[in-house]
C-alpha cells in the first residue's frame, strides 16, 4: 500500500489560462514572490513601472504581508506550483479568487476565501491587504493590455500539464 502523503493544496484543479487577468496575475506574482529576493525585485519593478515608486511599493508590501500571514497563520503550508507551470493548484485557485473578489469589492466572498487559507482571526486583515493588491493588479492589467509596453504576457496559452 502506498502511504505517500497527499498535499491537496497542490493538486491541479485547472490551468492558469482559464483564469481572468487579475486572478492569473495574482497567482504568477505570488509564485514569483515565493521564489526569493531576485524574483521579488522583478515583482517590485513591474509594480513600480506602472504605478510609480510609492504606490508600487505599497502594493508589493501588501503581497509581502499576505505571504507572511499565510506563513505565520495559515491553516497549513500553502502549496504552489513552479512559476513556469501552466497548472493551477487548489491553494492557488483559492488565492486567485480571494484577490479577484477583494479587487471587485466583494468583501463577503473574499472573507470566505481568506478563512480557507488562514486562521479566521486574521481573515479581515488578509482581505484588506488583498484588496490593495488586487486593485493594483487591476491597474497593471489595464495598463499592460492597453499599451503593450510591459514584458510579454507570461500567462500560458496552451493547456498542457507541467
Amino acid at each position: 500500500m502506498n502511504m505517500k502523503k497527499i498535499h491537496r493544496g497542490g493538486a491541479p484543479v485547472g490551468y492558469l489560462n482559464e483564469l481572468g487577468d487579475i486572478e492569473s496575475s495574482a497567482v504568477l506574482y505570488f509564485r514569483l514572490w515565493c521564489d526569493g529576493p531576485e524574483s521579488q525585485q522583478d515583482v517590485y519593478n513591474d509594480f513600480s513601472t506602472v504605478l510609480g515608486h510609492l504606490l508600487g511599493r505599497k502594493s508589493v508590501k501588501s503581497l509581502e504581508k499576505i505571504s507572511q500571514l499565510f506563513a505565520d497563520h495559515g491553516r497549513r503550508p500553502l502549496m504552489r506550483h513552479d512559476v513556469e507551470c501552466k497548472c493551477l493548484g487548489a491553494d492557488e485557485a483559492c488565492f486567485a479568487n480571494l484577490i479577484g473578489a477583494a479587487a471587485e469589492g466583494e468583501r463577503e466572498d473574499a472573507m470566505l476565501f481568506a478563512t480557507l487559507l488562514v486562521n479566521p482571526d486574521f481573515s479581515p486583515w488578509v482581505v484588506a491587504l488583498a484588496q490593495n493588491f488586487g486593485l493594483a493588479l487591476k491597474k497593471i492589467c489595464s495598463y499592460k493590455y492597453n499599451t503593450l509596453t510591459l514584458t510579454p504576457d507570461i500567462k500560458p496559452d496552451g493547456s498542457t500539464i507541467h
